[in-house]
């Protein structure tokens, strides 16, 4: 049941600038453009872009995002205070700010003592006017200051006095809004409730509060929560929660509680149904995969496997379910495997034959197959795009795309070419047309997968769009050692959907095959649908 609306917070994401200090993370500026184009779509308030004054990429970004044409979100440029002894008007990073050409900024300063006289070296009574001649500076320049109230959680348990000084500091020389900053992760969330009504008390009255955690104590979404129900009606984080050290508040999971649980609209509430397929598309863009059991928005968030809770939850889903999966976009996956009965070998094959029931003589056939397979190190529970070609098989609703006539792999050492050491050749039939390809790549089975692409691409394009985003492989018999059986998962996209399939052999390189012919087959028998469904 989703909650009625009883008040707006604003949302602020910051992927493209907390979240892009994660490890491993790097935009371009394109990537960048893309972000803020899906955050906007999602309808987020202020989408936080960079720090023009810091590097050449983020004054660029925000050059060319002033030919965006957004429709819900505003973008943000953030900074520093004005440095130690500079005026406003002379410190570079204000100016950037400035040109950056965003209404509104965040501004960043010292609220715990500590920090100002170790860090800054500078007085406590310096800081505080550091902070307001900077926001008073930027207001005169017509812009919405916002300050994050860095290190304000510590700050307010050593030295609660100082803490809230700087606030006030902010407040009088002109922001908008005032930031709780979490910054080192550690609070408890007592101690997020006490502070932040201290200062919604305080406050209040003359501004918005905010609340920006960080996740070392893993504790970032249920403190931004509690923050909004102690007064604060501003929340920053990232979407999916990246970021330096442990990560950042997961937007995903703050806007999916907020506004289906807590009665509060953070994004417009048509728009919830695009969470999933939103963040899908940033993890895309990022170049990480998107966690599975991430709430909300991951692939296994309303995964189930056990027979009985199937059996629960096809009669009612409120059995199991918390939500409905089609309140966040995301959808009911039912995993395959020995426990999981009847019920939900008879829900997937539904998807493609409506008459079959619990009776059919198919279904046992497809159990028995699967209880085979299994035994000899097949797990379908995640190979969701192998399984529904195995049921396909069963029921007659599979034509294969082409038919293996050989494939063979080589390496060689030394390196011929910096990461290129394995090559690949195959022949295959595609409706009597045959194809001798080759391909080259930094081992085996990628070697293999350039050879198939190249084969498959003339007789069907978009092969081209499938990119593997994650290849594991598990040893089932240790025993055996070197000659031991393995299993091969492998994930793909295209860029919209992912799925995943499997392929399980004593020799690695042919359950890789194995698995990459189910991948490449799962996408084709897709875009074949889609495409009869748009012709309907």
């Amino acid at each position: 049941m989703i909650a009625p609306m009883d008040e707006k917070i604003e949302i602020l994401d910051s992927t493209l600038r907390d979240g892009s200090q994660g490890e491993g993370i790097s935009y371009s500026v394109q990537d960048k453009l893309h972000i803020v184009e899906a955050l906007d779509e999602l309808g987020v308030t202020y989408i936080e872009a960079g720090n023009p004054g810091s590097n050449p990429k983020d004054m660029e970004f925000f050059q060319r995002a002033k030919e965006l044409k957004l429709k819900n979100a505003r973008l943000v440029a953030f900074g520093s205070t004005r440095r130690k002894d500079i005026p406003c008007a002379e410190d570079a990073n204000l100016q950037s700010l400035i040109a950056a050409g965003t209404d509104d900024v965040v501004i960043f300063g010292k609220s715990w003592d500590f920090q100002v006289t170790e860090v800054l070296h500078a007085t406590l009574e310096e800081n505080l006017q550091m902070i307001n001649d900077t926001c008073a500076y930027l207001k005169g320049e017509g812009k919405n200051v916002m300050y994050d109230a860095e290190h304000f959680f510590t700050g307010f348990q050593k030295n609660p006095d100082y803490a809230l000084k700087s606030l006030s500091a902010a407040v009088e020389g002109g922001a908008s809004v005032l930031i709780l900053c979490e910054t080192k992760g550690g609070a408890l969330p007592d101690e997020c409730r006490e502070a932040t009504q201290t200062v919604f008390e305080r406050f209040g009255k003359k501004v918005k509060i905010g609340i920006h955690t960080h996740n070392d104590s893993g504790l970032a979404v249920a403190n931004s929560l509690i923050a909004v129900q102690a007064g604060a009606t501003h929340v920053q984080g990232v979407l999916l929660g990246f970021g330096e050290r442990t990560g950042n508040a997961n937007l995903s999971t703050i806007i999916a509680n907020l506004q289906l649980k807590m009665g509060k609209q953070c994004i417009p509430q048509e728009n919830m149904a695009l969470l999933t397929p939103i963040c899908r598309r940033v993890a895309e863009i990022t170049n990480i995969p998107l966690e599975q059991g991430m709430p909300y928005v991951g692939q296994n968030a309303f995964a189930h496997k056990a027979g009985m809770h199937i059996d629960a939850v096809l009669k009612n889903p409120v059995a199991y379910e918390h939500i409905s999966p089609d309140a966040v976009g995301n959808e009911r996956v039912f995993l395959m495997s020995e426990v999981a009965g009847r019920s939900m070998i008879i829900e997937k094959i539904k998807k493609f034959d409506s008459s079959i029931t619990k009776s059919s003589p198919v279904v046992s056939e497809i159990i028995a197959k699967v209880k085979e397979l299994e035994h000899n190190g097949y797990q379908f529970e995640g190979a969701d795009g192998s399984f529904e070609l195995l049921v396909r098989k069963a029921i007659g609703k599979y034509q294969p795309f082409f038919k293996l006539h050989y494939y063979k792999t080589s390496g060689e050492i030394p390196l011929v070419e910096e990461n290129l050491y394995s090559f690949a050749q195959l022949k295959i039939d595609v409706e009597g047309s045959i194809r001798v390809a080759a391909g080259e790549g930094n081992g085996p089975v990628n070697a293999l997968d350039n050879a198939l692409r190249s084969a498959l691409s003339t007789f069907y394009p978009t092969v081209e769009q499938i990119r593997l985003t994650d290849y594991k492989v598990r040893v089932l018999d240790s025993k055996s050692a070197t000659a031991s059986k393995v299993r091969v998962l492998i994930e793909s996209s295209d860029g919209n959907d992912s799925w995943t399939t499997i392929g399980v052999s004593c020799d690695v390189v042919e359950a890789s095959w194995l698995a990459l012919v189910d991948s490449f087959e799962y996408k084709l028998i897709k875009d074949i649908e889609k495409k009869y469904q748009k012709l309907i």
